[in-house]
């Protein structure tokens, strides 16, 4: 049974989706603050929740100590502004997800996430190169020319997704079906776009072989291939 932690100030939200979530039987752990939240992380919980606005700090800093931990974390926030996003992603935020939102679609986005760090016992190339970048699996490693970039999950994931089907394009739909849903009908399209902004920025010049094919989706390719 995965244990999920529920930061959430608002007492109805946070029950509405601690009822949920024990119906499909996750095992929840709910706070209303960060205080109550932090003495709950030697229960190692499995991911968390967490509202940005809290009663006693900022979502964003208390997302530190939820990494730090090894706690996956989906920001829940009324804030959709694109800086937003991007702040929260970098911090290290896995998903993010505005409210008001349908219960299914948040569950199914834990799932999404809670996959990503299970080991699918797959074969895997230990080392995936491409236009100067080298990702490193075994240590979830990403370099650039030897130098080592600090990616957040959900970047890293993106490129490991890109590197592993190198040469091939992957549309917009494949990618939100790998990342983030299973189906990719409940994903907002916008978290996508802001990843692969962010990835390009972090890699430098060697972002540009992760290329945009336009009207389609996007793939990774050494030199100027189409």
């Amino acid at each position: 049974m995965k244990t999920i932690l529920i930061i959430e100030d608002d007492p109805t939200l946070r029950m509405g989706m601690e009822h949920a979530l024990t119906r499909e039987g996750f095992f929840v752990l709910p706070a209303g603050d960060a205080g109550t939240a932090r003495a709950l992380l030697d229960r190692r919980p499995h991911l968390a929740l967490l509202d940005l606005n809290l009663p006693d700090g900022n979502g964003f800093i208390f997302c530190g100590e939820l990494i730090s931990a090894g706690v996956p974390v989906i920001f829940l926030t009324v804030r959709d502004d694109e800086r937003d996003i991007t702040q929260g992603l970098d911090m290290g935020g896995d998903d993010y997800v505005t409210k008001p939102f349908k219960l299914t679609v948040l569950i199914s986005r834990i799932r999404a996430v809670l996959r990503r760090y299970e080991d699918s016992g797959a074969p895997r190339r230990e080392t995936l190169t491409c236009g100067g970048i080298a990702l490193i699996q075994p240590e979830r490693k990403v370099t650039v020319d030897g130098g080592e970039i600090p990616l957040t999950p959900g970047e890293y994931k993106l490129l490991l997704t890109l590197l592993q089907n190198k040469n091939k394009t992957l549309t917009r739909g494949r990618l939100l079906e790998l990342l983030w849903d299973e189906s990719g009908n409940f994903v907002n399209d916008n978290t996508l776009t802001v990843t692969v902004k962010r990835l390009r920025e972090k890699l430098g010049r060697a972002g540009a072989a992760l290329k945009t094919v336009r009207g389609i989706g996007y793939k990774a390719a050494d030199g100027d291939e189409d």
